[in-house]
């Protein structure tokens, strides 16, 4: 196979990648989109809400590594229809559970099949990457951006007016993944049986970069930096519409609009980090995006509401460029262990996000909305223990 051909063959399995993401965090946030749905279909309190939250978080966040763990060690080539077919039987029971004990076990099979997904596509897109391992992982992350987004506003369009049962529909969506998934695994058995052949492991190397001490210190300053990232995203992905109606005196629209400003902001510094860091290196892209933020997000509570949407948008752009060096540098640490890395730092990322969201509006409750603000401002500054991170271009 010629170089142009094999380019437009991984070109075509990334491609498929974003768009198997897209699919499954799309029908993911169909759960927390329906939520007023359910709650007045089902007679919910807001303490069973937050149960059918916690099952969720628990399967989607904390069995992310577990499952990460599981596919380094046993790689199934329909991993990805594994994981579809979780999402799929959850999204039917969530559409059709006669009440709230028959619908917890569908909540935590819907968990189930994301974190089924993410370690295993994101390793998949790593091995499939040509060497271009950022703009690998850009790809696939975007698609899930845009998946979340998408979630919501067919929530509205398709269930708002129909009923809960009109969920169903979302099985189309479902259909779409497995067939998006085909390719993947296609290419994905060929790999695997091309490594079985060679006898070799499946990753770049299984030679770390670094001492086992220095490993786990470089992992201690990415959590940290993932910390630090998740709290001031989590202020602004639930917090920020509420915040420009009550700074601001804005509509409900209006707030909509300027959340989706900030959520595209998103997409495009995801899409953009990852390539970036091909080019000059993950440590510096880290650097640049997370403490890079702190300026626009220590202005932003001092502004009028024009400069705010503004700033925000900065804020979003620069600040998301980190995931996808972030979950690099850290699988360049342990290259032998892709599935594990991507599920921990997924897992741990979904986690934090879901905690920082429940303390924060606590503490909104008590202290106001502006003075939340105000201290979340101050998270990215804890980007400067990047400083602390060695650089691997040299050991490579």
């Amino acid at each position: 196979m010629t170089s142009e051909k094999q380019s437009s063959a991984v070109l075509k399995i990334l491609i498929c990648l974003g768009a198997s993401h897209l699919l499954n965090d799309l029908l993911q946030a169909v759960l927390t989109a329906s939520y007023p749905i359910l709650k007045e279909e089902l007679s919910l309190s807001f303490a069973q809400i937050g149960i059918v939250t916690l099952v969720y978080q628990i399967a989607a966040s904390v069995f992310q590594p577990v499952v990460g763990l599981f596919f380094d060690r046993h790689p199934m080539s329909h991993s990805l229809w594994v994981a579809t077919t979780f999402t799929t039987l959850g999204i039917m029971g969530l559409a059709l559970a006669p009440n709230l004990y028959t619908m917890l076990p569908c909540v935590f099979i819907i968990g189930v099949g994301s974190s089924t997904l993410h370690p295993e596509a994101s390793r998949i897109a790593s091995l499939a990457s040509g060497g271009k391992r950022g703009l690998a992982q850009s790809i696939f992350q975007v698609g899930g951006n845009i998946g979340s987004s998408l979630g919501p506003l067919l929530v509205a369009i398709i269930v708002a007016p129909n009923g809960r049962t009109s969920i169903l529909w979302f099985l189309l969506f479902a259909a779409m993944a497995y067939m998006v998934a085909k390719p993947i695994s296609e290419w994905f058995a060929g790999y695997l049986a091309k490594a079985k052949q060679q006898n070799i492991r499946m990753a770049v190397s299984n030679q770390r970069p670094l001492s086992g001490g220095k490993t786990i210190w470089a992992l201690v300053v990415l959590t940290i930096l993932i910390f630090s990232k998740y709290i001031y995203m989590a202020s602004l992905t639930s917090y920020y519409t509420f915040y420009l109606i009550e700074e601001f005196g804005v509509s409900v629209q209006m707030s909509q609009v300027c959340l989706f400003t900030f959520l595209a902001a998103t997409a495009i510094g995801t899409f953009v980090g990852g390539p970036v860091g091909d080019k000059i290196g993950r440590k510096y892209v880290i650097w640049i995006s997370i403490l890079g933020t702190a300026p626009f997000s220590l202005l932003m509570p001092h502004v009028g509401f024009v400069w705010t949407v503004v700033l925000s948008f900065g804020a979003g752009f620069v600040l998301s460029s980190a995931f996808p060096a972030i979950l690099l540098y850290a699988q360049e640490l342990l290259p032998y262990r892709l599935g594990l890395i991507s599920g921990l730092f997924y897992g741990f990322a979904f986690g934090v996000a879901g905690i920082a969201s429940a303390v924060l509006g606590k503490f909104i409750d008590i202290y106001g909305i502006k003075a939340i603000y105000d201290f979340c401002a101050y998270m990215p500054l804890l980007g400067l223990v990047a400083a602390f991170l060695p650089s691997l271009n040299k050991r490579r």
